[in-house]
């Protein structure tokens, strides 16, 4: 469902490494316009065992989004929304995820926690240029966006279907996916594209209904391809002050490597990322490494995984610095392996029902022991997902 999702939106969703987006056929696209509509929601009993503090929250993740396109003279005009309701649907500080990291609660460093999805993921246009035979000039941007950096975002990447639980390595690969103040510039050609952006490099704060806007302080670039079956991507960023913990610029980079096709006759999507965040201010490089397969072994059953290995810093995390005064960074290495399974119910044209459920095991950095002991987590869902063209 999730990767006809994808093709049916690819000039939508401007998050996507490969851009797909860029090529279309602009001699079939029709004068009127054409619309979309995706919807994904789960309904999930979150488990999560560790030393000290064990959680166990019901809760859901869950977004909307909507396209419309046409052709403009030569060219193709497209817009995106996105929205979701996890300001309401996850506990105040976000979802309970052992070893996670990113954005804040109360003006603290969140740790062990998923943050909410900001109401508005997304509002933004995009227009495509055929300014020769093979070669096709794009603008993007809005007030959110996804910039020209990292690969497709988790919630979208076909590899990722039937998971509700964001990477461990979210905030080294794909966080930019929800950005306040976006504008992008690229040309491309069929399987080839090279794209630019200005933003604000800011994450988004706790405020998650209000869209917080500010100057163009923060750049990226991103080459991708497309060859058949397989994709890949590589990018750069530097972003301005993106964690109000932390006064430090970021300097990410990332590459990756998807597959779209089949194994043994069956629906097969794999991706493979890395992503380095270095901190200059700090003298911090965090790496982080993913792997993960969504696999429809029969129409009725789906097989995911996900495999992790990051560097972070939750121990000393958070928290300014006097000038001329540095405190000490310790970082700690983690792993995680992920096993899920997912039987569809049903599917009708009102949408799809599924109910699955995964396991997470880790691997924990000696200098975690004695805050965390062994931890375990688990999932069990009922999923929803919609899709009209």
């Amino acid at each position: 469902m999730r990767r006809a999702t994808l093709i049916v939106c690819a000039g939508l969703v401007t998050a996507g490494p490969a851009s797909a987006q860029m090529h279309h056929d602009m001699s079939v696209m029709s004068p009127g316009w054409s619309w979309t509509l995706d919807a994904q929601a789960f309904l999930n009993a979150n488990l999560q065992e560790r030393k000290y503090t064990d959680i166990h929250q019901i809760e859901s993740q869950n977004w909307f989004m909507a396209g419309a396109g046409r052709s403009v003279g030569r060219g193709r005009l497209m817009l995106h929304a996105m929205f979701s309701a996890e300001p309401w649907t996850f506990h105040r500080y976000g979802s309970a995820q052992v070893f996670q990291s990113g954005e804040t609660y109360n003006g603290a460093e969140l740790i062990d926690y998923q943050h909410p999805h900001d109401l508005v993921m997304g509002a933004s246009a995009r227009f495509e240029w055929p300014v020769s035979s093979a070669w096709t000039l794009v603008i993007a941007g809005g007030p959110v966006d996804a910039p020209a950096l990292g690969p497709e975002a988790y919630p979208h990447r076909a590899s990722a279907e039937a998971n509700p639980t964001a990477p461990l390595a979210h905030h080294h690969l794909d966080s930019t996916h929800i950005t306040h103040g976006v504008v992008t510039v690229g040309v491309g050609r069929p399987g080839f594209m090279v794209e630019g952006s200005g933003f604000y490099g800011r994450e988004p704060d706790e405020d998650r209904v209000a869209i917080e806007f500010g100057p163009i302080d923060s750049y990226s670039a991103r080459v991708s391809w497309q060859r058949g079956r397989w994709g890949g991507q590589i990018s750069a960023g530097h972003l301005k002050f993106p964690d109000p913990t932390e006064y430090t610029d970021v300097n990410r980079v990332t590459a990756s490597v998807t597959f779209t096709g089949e194994l043994k006759g069956r629906p097969l999507a794999f991706s493979g990322m890395i992503g380095v965040n270095d901190e200059p201010g700090v003298h911090l490089t965090l790496p982080g490494a993913l792997v993960e397969a969504a696999w429809r072994v029969a129409p009725r059953h789906l097989v995911y995984m996900r495999g992790e290995l990051v560097v972070k810093d939750l121990l000393t995390a958070g928290g300014y610095d006097p000038p001329g005064f540095q405190h000490q960074n310790i970082t700690s290495l983690i792993g995680a392996l992920t096993i899920g399974y997912e039987r569809r119910l049903g599917a009708s044209r009102a949408g799809t029902w599924g109910v699955g459920g995964d396991a997470t095991v880790y691997y924990r950095d000696p200098n975690l022991a004695d805050a965390y002991g062994q931890p375990f987590s688990a999932h069990v869902f009922l999923r929803y997902t919609f899709s009209k063209s």
